[in-house]
């Protein structure tokens, strides 16, 4: 446990990392992306995780970098790491073996928002409201833009940009950056609930899918559909899949627990 990012169980094969600096609105300083890159490479080499939750403690979900520690390294070479720190951060979340559901409350702003917006998935309590806001104070969110473009059509992504305001939870909804709203006193029980799911499937099916997904978003026609090809082959080898099969021929439920 890092004081930066807590690490909770909260259910069996559940992993919830929750940044626990609400004083700072849950700031994405260099300490906390250190403290949060660290717990997800963690738990991306343990077997018994088969889900990541990414919570926060305030009124924040986070607020994006902190403002002050890079008001106090004007220089550029500190921005530089800062920048690509962030970054690794956040690939590796896609990178992560288990899938990663954002519980979001509050704001999220900024690289807060990025930080929705790589999570595989996000629920949402009907208070929260996101924005990419650095044009408000001469920055575009050239980082944020990415994890933003590939969740949202280019235009709506582009008018949070440009214009830096706000939008609740339900317009993030329907523009694509999270799957789920809920009341903020159902919103831990509406992610357990999307966790359970997930952890009742075969765990090989959903590792090789997730790697899959990403990996043909990047590619061409052609390509993602070889590719796509090639896992699923691997996939019908596995032992979860040809139990899968002969249950639904068999019409009875798969038994995976063997």
């Amino acid at each position: 446990m890092n004081d930066g990012v807590l690490v909770e169980m909260p259910a069996p094969g559940v992993t919830r990392l929750v940044l626990n600096q609400p004083d700072s609105f849950n700031a994405l300083s260099s300490q906390m992306l250190s403290a949060l890159d660290g717990a997800l490479q963690s738990v991306a080499e343990n077997a018994a995780c088969r889900v990541v939750v990414i919570a926060a403690q305030g009124r924040a979900f986070s607020a994006g970098h902190d403002l002050r520690e890079m008001r106090s390294h004007p220089d550029h070479d500190f921005y530089t790491q800062l920048f690509a720190q962030c970054s690794r951060m956040m690939v590796r979340i896609q990178n992560l073996p288990q899938p990663v559901i954002a519980q979001v409350q509050g704001i999220a702003t900024a690289a807060g928002c990025q930080l929705v917006s790589m999570c595989d998935l996000a629920l949402a309590s009907h208070d929260a409201r996101f924005a990419v806001s650095g044009i408000n104070y001469g920055l575009f969110c050239s980082t944020p833009s990415v994890g933003l473009s590939r969740n949202m059509h280019r235009k709506q992504a582009m008018e949070m940009l440009l214009t830096g305001d706000f939008i609740d939870a339900q317009t993030a909804q329907t523009r694509g950056l999270i799957n789920q709203v809920v009341n903020a006193d159902s919103l831990e029980d509406a992610v357990l609930q999307l966790c359970a799911k997930i952890v009742a499937k075969p765990e090989p099916a959903v590792r090789l899918g997730k790697a899959l997904f990403y990996q043909q978003l990047e590619m061409g026609l052609n390509a993602a559909y070889q590719l796509a090809g090639q896992t699923m082959a691997c996939n019908m080898m596995d032992d979860t899949a040809q139990e899968g099969f002969q249950a639904f021929l068999d019409k009875r439920k798969p038994n995976w627990s063997s």
